[in-house]
């Protein structure tokens, strides 16, 4: 196999990464040729690349040790540094092109500039004072991907109140599951949303979720749609009053609260992951500019929700002086295309996106470069899942053959990725190019031991400063170590199947605790999930192994079809010989089997582990929250089946 994109001489001169290397250099003599040297170095020499990061981005005045301990959960990082997320974001302040574009489903787009975003940041910050919000206070958001939530969170920052946000495709009890254990002085919300070419009105959700939190001072509205919400504070009037407040970011320690980011909450109580003002802008700040190479002239657009840390990772973009694009809406409506149509209205340079909606232009026939604009773009992101070589072809062939394609793994938990792509390494189709800087990844078999070129645990053997301050209400850190040091006590274990490849690549095939494990061997559902659902009669593929009590083993395929296909016995042998062909024979499900639907955590993730969970006879309500579902009603669906007898 060969690389799909090969970096260009001039793409590795005009790289953000390599003026970085080049300032290592200098400062400390260090040579790194090239981005692995760089890498190795990175997380060789922990306190020498963070440092080196720290003043490369002009963070501010620190003191001379940057990790006190590198004890894994409990590194320190650095003591008495004080530092606060909103003044990197004021101090990137310009005149020449906008802070955030707000585009709607219906075609608008609205700009705001840079003045006028901090403008309305600091008339919020005013009323969150006015309502006695004090550092360590908590904010809460019930918003669609607007403009005014990204103000609403810089305003929080300022202060050094703690932000949480959920969208509103969340009901009101699955915010209140989230928002509810903040106890949240301040929400702001919204009176709707707009998906699918309909307009969706919150009003009642939010009436439930304000009866919910007794701990409200006040709730401030955005309207859009003109929803009445009693006793609400306007955000028009306040964005009024913008023109008179001053911005004013209060430093705060390095590990004081930033935000609070929530699991998926399929299996229990959904997690609360603190992370600190300091970890989130050292990450970000290299994850977006040296990673991603996203600077003061990118527009940068990513299809996301408040609810998910990819809505984290694009404010991030206004670090380094990109513009932003917030987008409400679907990116299929009214076109399978839209997105990429966006993407052109816009000019956007990075866009991001998800498997499922690439793969759904190709389904659809989409050709994205001959259909509209995308001169300006220059990188596709890629998250969520594990992006198929097809797909990742198709974007090549049909997007544009010079635009790398950056798939990044990682999560919630660190607000980032562990893996991705990087402008001066090559792009290999269905692989992510390699592992970030500062990140010490490892595969490892189950005794520990380093695995190349074969599956292993995703393991990160050494600190990072965006790794969660704490778990929300985990006193004596119980639930922050059984979450990811339990295997390997002192070793970071995130619960993904990863394979290290010959050109340093990785390979990533789906969670290790939802792994597929046939007579000893081990494999990934992201393998089989690449080879069915390109069929055409395919919309989406579900694939569960499952331990029974008899110590047999029950390995089910559940498909939905494309509109106006046909389950039939032809279709179900073409989907077990493009496995057999495409992953290998042990990969053949021994049932194939139509679905009504495939339930899905509220940010995408398919319900393997819960669903597993169900096949062994667990109750339905023990092992996964309704509220934490999209289609919470299939589950009812998936309890009734077993293991036909044989």
């Amino acid at each position: 196999m060969e690389p799909q994109w090969v970096p260009s001489t001039a793409d590795i001169a005009g790289a953000r990464v390599t003026d970085f290397a080049d300032f290592v250099r200098r400062r400390t003599g260090v040579q790194a040729p090239d981005y692995r040297s760089l890498w190795q170095w990175s997380v060789a020499d922990l306190p020498g690349f963070w440092g080196a990061l720290w003043d490369y981005f002009d963070v501010g005045e620190r003191g001379d040790e940057v990790l006190e301990s590198a004890e894994m959960p409990g590194a320190r990082w650095f003591p008495g540094t004080e530092l606060n997320y909103a003044d990197h974001v004021l101090r990137r302040a310009r005149t020449d092109r906008p802070a955030i574009l707000g585009v709607d489903e219906d075609g608008s787009v609205t700009e705001l500039s840079w003045a006028d975003m901090i403008g309305a940041t600091a008339a919020f910050a005013a009323v969150l004072r006015a309502h006695d919000v004090a550092a360590g206070d908590r904010v809460a958001g019930y918003l669609p991907n607007i403009p005014e939530a990204v103000i609403a969170f810089l305003a929080t920052a300022s202060i050094g109140a703690v932000w949480s946000a959920c969208g509103q495709d969340y009901s009101a009890q699955a915010a209140l599951d989230r928002l509810g254990q903040l106890e949240p002085k301040v929400l702001i919300t919204a009176d709707g949303y707009r998906f699918g070419g309909k307009t969706h009105d919150k009003t009642a959700d939010i009436a439930a979720l304000r009866a919910g939190l007794p701990s409200l001072a006040a709730t401030v509205v955005v309207s859009r749609f003109g929803g009445n919400v009693p006793d609400a504070l306007s955000w028009a009037d306040i964005e009024r009053a913008g023109d008179s407040a001053t911005l004013v970011a209060e430093p705060v320690a390095f590990d004081h609260p930033l935000w609070v980011l929530f699991s998926s909450g399929t299996t229990g109580k959904p997690k609360g992951i603190v992370h600190g003002h300091g970890g989130v802008v050292l990450e970000h700040l290299k994850a977006v500019a040296l990673q991603s190479d996203i600077g003061p002239d990118d527009t940068f657009f990513w299809y996301t929700s408040p609810s998910w840390m990819m809505w984290n990772f694009q404010v991030a973009g206004l670090l380094v002086g990109a513009t932003i694009v917030c987008y409400d809406g679907s990116p299929s409506a009214p076109t399978p295309d839209a997105l990429w149509a966006i993407a052109s209205r816009v000019g956007a340079t990075v866009v991001g996106t998800s498997p499922g909606y690439v793969l759904a232009c190709a389904k659809a026939g989409s050709v994205p470069r001959a259909d509209h604009d995308l001169s300006a773009l220059r990188l596709v992101g890629i998250t969520g899942s594990s992006l198929p070589p097809s797909s990742s072809l198709w974007l090549r062939d049909n997007v544009g053959d010079r635009v790398p394609v950056a798939s990044i793994s990682g999560g919630t938990d660190v607000v980032s990725a562990f893996i991705g792509g990087v402008r001066t390494v090559p792009v290999w189709p269905g692989e992510l190019s390699a592992p970030y800087l500062g990140v010490a990844l490892e595969a490892w078999d189950e005794s520990g031991k380093p695995v190349h070129g074969e599956v292993g645990e995703l393991v990160i053997t050494a600190p990072m400063p965006s790794m969660p301050v704490a778990f929300w209400d985990d006193a004596d850190g119980s639930r922050y170590r059984d979450a990811y040091f339990d295997m390997y006590p002192g070793v970071w274990r995130h619960g993904d199947w990863i394979t290290l490849t010959e050109h340093e690549s990785v390979i990533v095939h789906g969670r290790s605790d939802s792994t597929l494990n046939r007579h000893g061997i081990r494999m990934g559902s992201a393998d089989i999930y690449q080879a069915v659902e390109r069929l055409p009669e395919i919309a989406e593929a579900l694939v569960i192994g499952a331990e029974q009590p008899d110590g047999g083993y029950w390995m089910p395929l559940f498909v939905t079809l494309a509109p106006g296909a046909e389950f039939t016995d032809e279709l179900k042998s073409r989907i077990n010989a493009a496995i057999r062909t495409e992953v290998s024979p042990r990969h053949v499900p021994d049932h194939i089997l139509e679905a009504p639907g495939i339930p899905h955590t509220r940010t995408g993730k398919k319900l393997e582990v819960p669903i597993k969970k169900i096949f062994q006879g667990a109750d339905p309500a023990k092992v996964v929250a309704p509220t934490a579902v999209d289609a919470p009603e299939l589950l009812d669906w998936y309890a009734t089946l077993r293991p036909p007898a044989k």
